[in-house]
């Protein structure tokens, strides 16, 4: 344990160590909410700690970077971001971690974060926001726009939907579309896959000039450069270019009505959204297909030729690698109702997500796979995406399950991490995830939909 922790934080003993958190509470420096409106952006933790500001947008230069590293190794110096101090009578000041309690909230309907201290007979509250006295209004006004729900939706559902849009415009750059994955230090870039999700919820929701943005700014990137990109759509060093980019980005093309500039770039022997090795897997497959590509890129005959359904089937269902029955049933095979419709893979798509959800092992969720490497904490994307699929095809039990998973694995203040503990539900990962929040939205809309004349 002790080698595993200094081999993260560096490697050196007297590394500082990040302050114990409260009771219940994560540590410091975990950033668990985030603040802005698509321009400057700001991640704070549960102490009111700013731990990550960007500029001009949320894929912008970091201001402010709590390294992720350091943060899972537990050795975040404590000046490393903007602390929120409580000033006690005597003259003294302390951090908001060493407070008796703490309790956060957003000002309804907003992006503002609103942090309470409490010791001994004192009393201190922060307020963090980004623009001025006026954003309040402007999130308000903002939220007012999107597309109603249906009258049976409950409360919790109108909660996520409404903190979950409002996730999606702090994460959004309002002037070029560029959508960070994350405010945090290595999640703060564009993934074609998660944007264009984004942009389908927000199409979805009725917001289409901030899905049309979103849509033309991934239209610009070069899908052969890399897996990511800043927020100027120059690639990001460090991962190869993956399989179903191309896909993802015609689908949010299409939702946000902006014509395709380009066919979708090749998906054999590539990566997919596991992000481990080339090979040729079933999410790719899905999104290449639905997109009418091929597997081809433009210029460039196809490296192999399209795979066949059958390479991916098995008599439990969808599994991720072709040609490898033992390869584990992918919960990307929910991609092949929504939102890369292909009826014919149906009836194997419905077997395949019902079997991952009988046989998850938390109450917050599944993970993205059989066989996943990853390690049994839940991810909040695939479970949302699963529960949209499901609902799709008629599976509503099913997909309420997981729904009710995933209120589980929510945040007090509304977030979806990137993936909670099996056990806890507590935030494991990015806090948070601009992916999972967009799943949410769209499975929410399936589930409860506004009817004509409702």
């Amino acid at each position: 344990m002790a080698l595993a922790v200094l081999a993260l934080s560096g490697g050196h003993r007297d590394d500082p160590r990040t302050p114990p958190g409260l009771p219940g509470l994560p540590p410091p420096f975990l950033g668990t909410a985030v603040v802005g409106s698509g321009g400057r952006t700001a991640a704070v933790d549960a102490y009111g700690n700013i731990v990550d500001l960007r500029i001009p947008g949320p894929a912008g230069e970091a201001l402010i970077a709590v390294p992720a590293d350091r943060q899972a190794a537990g050795t975040v110096p404590a000046d490393a971001a903007i602390v929120a101090r409580m000033h006690l009578q005597d003259g003294g000041s302390l951090p908001l971690w060493r407070a008796d309690s703490i309790r956060q909230r957003y000002l309804s309907g907003t992006n503002v974060l609103r942090t309470v201290a409490r010791r001994d007979d004192e009393r201190m509250a922060i307020v963090r926001r980004i623009g001025g006295p006026g954003a309040v209004r402007a999130d308000r006004r903002w939220l007012a726009r999107a597309g109603p729900l249906g009258p049976t939706a409950p409360r919790w559902a109108r909660h996520m939907y409404a903190r979950s849009l409002l996730v999606l415009r702090a994460l959004t750059d309002r002037r070029t579309g560029a959508v960070a994955a994350g405010a945090r230090d290595g999640w703060a870039y564009v993934w074609p896959r998660d944007a264009a999700t984004v942009a389908i919820a927000f199409a979805s929701a009725g917001y289409r000039p901030e899905a049309r943005r979103v849509a033309a700014f991934l239209l610009g990137l070069d899908l052969d450069a890399a897996a990511r990109f800043n927020g100027t759509g120059a690639p990001v060093s460090g991962r190869d270019a993956q399989g179903d980019a191309g896909g993802w980005i015609d689908a949010a093309a299409r939702a946000a009505g902006v014509p395709a500039a380009h066919p979708p770039g090749g998906w054999a022997n590539r990566a997919d959204y596991q992000e481990g090795d080339a090979g040729d897997y079933l999410g790719n497959a899905i999104a290449s297909a639905a997109a009418g590509s091929g597997g081809r890129r433009r210029g460039k005959p196809a490296s192999r030729s399209r795979r066949p359904w059958t390479a991916f089937a098995t008599p439990s269902g969808l599994v991720r690698a072709a040609d490898n029955p033992h390869s584990g049933l992918d919960s990307a095979a929910a991609w092949a109702v929504r939102p890369f419709p292909q009826p014919a893979l149906f009836p194997l798509a419905r077997r395949t997500l019902l079997r991952l959800v009988a046989h998850r092992e938390s109450h917050f969720g599944i993970v993205p796979a059989e066989n996943w490497r990853g390690g049994n904490d839940p991810w909040t994307a695939p479970t949302a995406w699963v529960a949209w699929s499901l609902a799709a095809l008629g599976e509503r039990p099913a997909a309420l399950r997981l729904m009710a998973d995933l209120r589980r694995a929510t945040t007090p203040l509304g977030m979806l991490p990137e993936r909670v503990d099996a056990h806890t539900g507590l935030p494991a990962s990015t806090t948070p995830l601009a992916w999972s929040h967009a799943f949410a939205i769209l499975a929410i809309r399936e589930l409860w939909p506004r009817r004509a004349g409702a």
